[in-house]
């Protein structure tokens, strides 16, 4: 599986960004995967920021994000989304998009995901 972020920039507090992760070179059924975003800050452990299952089409986020970050998939395109609003400084990081071989995706560590785009980076200013 290849995953390629873009999407990401430089915005001001309060403002909004969407990124995109193009996904290619699924094995089998899509709803067998569960994708995900995290993010990084150097120095820092990698945090999930939100998933979604390919089954059902649950949504899990972390409460730092929650009402303020949409994930979401087109999967006629095969594309996974992470629509961020109001976004802050805090949120300032490295995202990357992953994917992980298993439909299972609450409160999934990023250890246990076997894919990862090569990040693309979100300042908040």
């Amino acid at each position: 599986v290849q995953l390629v972020e873009s999407g990401g920039g430089s915005v001001q507090t309060g403002g909004s960004l969407r990124l995109s992760c193009a996904a290619s070179g699924f094995t089998r059924s899509r709803s067998s995967y569960c994708m995900g975003w995290f993010r990084q800050v150097p120095g820092k452990q990698r945090e999930g920021v939100a998933a979604i299952a390919g089954g059902d089409g649950s949504t899990y986020y972390a409460d730092s994000v929650k009402g303020r970050f949409t994930i979401s998939q087109d999967n006629t395109k095969n594309t996974l989304y992470l629509q961020m609003n109001s976004l802050q400084p805090e949120d300032t990081a490295m995202y990357y998009c992953a994917a992980r071989d298993n439909w299972y995706c609450r409160r999934v560590p990023h250890h246990k995901f076997e894919y990862w785009g090569q990040g693309t980076q979100v300042t908040v200013s």
